[in-house]
């Protein structure tokens, strides 16, 4: 359908409240929003900057390559962003936690959806690739009521450094599993002490790590999703002090209330559990938030965050800031 609109006289200077207006003909108030701040700050970036066509030629090329990377097992665009600080700020932004709850942090390019339901005291651990772990903890809400009957999804790399998915061979998922809370809230997991990791850097992320002097590596962590109807997913991470790169995360993950330390198991926990008195013990609580809690606090920090930005703006019925109607 052709559109009414007028365009002004196409130049440096209107160019940008052109693009605006054309792709604001539709009712879709928060996608109108979205792409006027989306056309702005890539306009300004080119303004300040004056972007050669070289340069900008450059970025298309370098967005082509990540995107032929991508596969049903890597997710290229989704390193870039975790490299360039962007799935740390978006998690926070969308996942506040109030100070009594477990912090979120980023996912990561190495979650599946294949992970094998366990039971407790199982081991993640199908190869003998790393030095045993035994992980024990409580779900509770901040309050300290123990949540039951709740997922546990975690997953980490091997001893070599390599996530399952890594291998060619891959047959079956391994260095991952779901666990279930029991009724107290508890539960014990088996799996190995992580280690670090280069992160995938055989690609065009790989290759801007390089190009600005930065490397690829990631301290030694275990990743969790734990999830209960009526709960907010908790997407987090669990990472060892101490580590080389505890101060350098290659995708910016690490948070200082995420940091664990470890202690022999011991002969007694051994005993119990089939293991060595050596290996090694980690006891970590989770707290997580209702859904209900979760959404008012989304909304106060989005209220707090229009009240700062001197525009015209609401929040619309999903508490996400838009355009205020024009009167």
């Amino acid at each position: 359908m052709p559109s009414a609109l007028k365009l002004v006289d196409m130049s440096d200077e209107t160019i940008t409240e052109n693009t605006i207006a054309i792709n604001s003909q539709h009712k879709d108030e928060r996608l109108k929003f979205l792409m006027a701040k989306l056309v702005q700050h890539l306009h300004d970036f080119a303004r300040e900057t004056r972007l050669t066509t070289d340069e900008w030629y450059a970025g298309i090329e370098f967005l082509t390559a990540t995107g032929k990377m991508c596969s049903d097992i890597r997710q290229e665009f989704v390193l870039l962003s975790d490299v360039l600080g962007l799935s740390v700020l978006v998690d926070g932004l969308s996942h506040p936690k109030p100070k009594e709850a477990t912090v979120g942090t980023l996912l990561g390019p190495f979650h599946t959806h294949d992970a094998e339901d366990k039971q407790e005291g199982d081991s993640i651990c199908s190869k003998d690739l790393g030095e045993p772990l035994l992980i024990e903890g409580i779900l509770t809400d901040t309050k300290g009521n123990p949540i039951p009957d709740a997922k546990i999804d975690l997953w980490h790399c091997d001893a070599n450094g390599l996530y399952d998915t890594q291998y060619e061979d891959r047959e079956h998922p391994d260095m991952r599993g779901i666990f279930t809370t029991k009724e107290d809230g508890s539960f014990v997991i088996k799996a190995s002490k992580p280690v670090p990791y280069a992160i995938p850097h055989d690609g065009p992320v790989g290759k801007m790590l390089q190009k600005i002097n930065r490397h690829p590596y990631r301290p030694a962590h275990i990743h969790f999703i734990i999830e209960k109807p009526g709960y907010d997913k908790l997407i987090t991470a669990l990472y060892l002090r101490g580590d080389k790169y505890e101060f350098s995360d290659a995708v910016f993950g690490v948070k200082s209330d995420l940091v664990f330390d470890l202690e022999p198991l011991g002969a007694e926990r051994a005993a119990q559990h089939g293991m060595k008195a050596e290996d090694w013990y980690l006891n970590w609580d989770f707290r997580i938030i209702t859904e209900q809690e979760a959404t008012d606090l989304v909304t106060s920090k989005n209220v707090e965050a229009l009240k700062k930005s001197g525009e015209n703006l609401v929040l619309n019925q999903d508490g996400l800031p838009v355009y205020a109607p024009l009167d």
